[in-house]
């Protein structure tokens, strides 16, 4: 028999409108409070490669499943949150988040960056690089989403590859325009006057 899910005494979980299931405040949550934890099996990271991969290769095309729910700790190992009893790994990306992971003495934290509104959607941003952003898209309705998931680092070089990508879509367009159509010619009929 499995352990009960991780709770505390601020969330609960429920549909999310962002993506799937989601961790909301159940009560007002002040501000550089632990609300979390994010718990799950310590590996290597050489083993959180594998497990990475295996997990996307098996799931590639699925809205719903592939899911990877592997934190980084340290330089040596992550933790793999990919077991029922980690609420946290509810908790959506957020472009605009209201609280982030801290790692305290080798243990993952949720921590909130402000005061949340009992209600309210918690949410961090999941931090991704930018290989295979495309695969990532960003459905979290914050006013300054970016369209992807990606670490707030990466956004000055993300909006820039969208313009560009934007602006080559246009002179595409543009030049397809300008093409005129070929007239097609009507099959002559031939047969005996």
């Amino acid at each position: 028999m499995g352990r009960e899910p991780i709770t505390s005494k601020y969330i609960e979980v429920r549909e999310s409108e962002i993506h799937g299931t989601g961790v909301f405040a159940k009560t007002k949550v002040p501000k550089d409070k632990k609300v979390i934890e994010y718990i799950g099996e310590k590996i290597t990271k050489k083993e959180s490669a594998r497990r990475s991969i295996a997990l996307i290769e098996k799931n590639r095309g699925s809205e719903t499943d592939g899911a990877v729910y592997i934190f980084e700790v340290n330089k040596r190992h992550d933790i793999d949150g990919n077991i029922p009893e980690n609420t946290a790994r509810f908790i959506n990306h957020s472009c605009d988040p209201n609280c982030e992971p801290d790692v305290i003495k080798n243990r993952v934290w949720l921590i909130s960056t402000r005061k949340i509104k009992k209600g309210e959607e918690l949410s961090y941003n999941y931090g991704f690089d930018l290989d295979d952003y495309e695969e990532h898209e960003c459905r979290c309705g914050a006013k300054e989403c970016v369209g992807y998931i990606t670490a707030e680092d990466n956004w000055p070089k993300l909006k820039k590859r969208l313009a560009k990508k934007k602006k080559k879509a246009k002179k595409s367009k543009k030049k397809a325009a300008k093409k005129p159509a070929k007239a097609k010619k009507e099959p002559t009929k031939k047969g005996k006057k």
